[in-house]
């Protein structure tokens, strides 16, 4: 059976940026199960798999406008030192919002007075490159 619209398609994927540094990865573990066409994964990857069948394996690249998006400058914010936890006033530290899993924020620049704070995804402004092998393809779950 090949990857088409509604199946149920489990995946070992390798995910890595253009100097070869694995940002993501299940190989050996357990497999990612999506439904093809439901909207769980980046539409490209989604078009990357289609057709496929279990046993093959694909690598494609993302540009950042298919993945994580461009780097957006208004998304970089100088936040002043004191509204900043002491344990984070150090480039690279990670800040989560509180009563929010969705914001989060690294630091890119410390100053006296100011902290920079860049609230864009990790990897925004990447080229992605996966690397994927299908595992196994089933019919849409209403087709048995």
């Amino acid at each position: 059976m090949k990857v088409s619209q509604g199946a149920q398609v489990s995946v070992e994927f390798n995910l890595s940026l253009e100097d070869e540094t694995v940002v993501g990865s299940n190989a050996g573990g357990e497999p990612v199960v999506i439904t093809h066409g439901a909207g769980e994964i980046f539409p490209s990857v989604e078009k990357g798999l289609e057709g496929l069948e279990a046993g093959d394996t694909k690598k494609f690249t993302l540009t950042p406008e298919e993945g994580y998006g461009p780097v957006q400058p208004e998304a970089i914010q100088e936040v002043e030192r004191s509204r900043i936890p002491e344990g984070a006033h150090h480039v690279g530290a990670e800040l989560q919002a509180q009563d929010s899993d969705d914001i989060r924020a690294r630091v890119i620049e410390v100053r006296d007075d100011v902290i920079v704070l860049d609230f864009n995804h990790p990897l925004a402004g990447k080229n992605l490159i996966f690397d994927v092998k299908v595992l196994d393809v089933k019919g849409a779950p209403d087709e048995g």
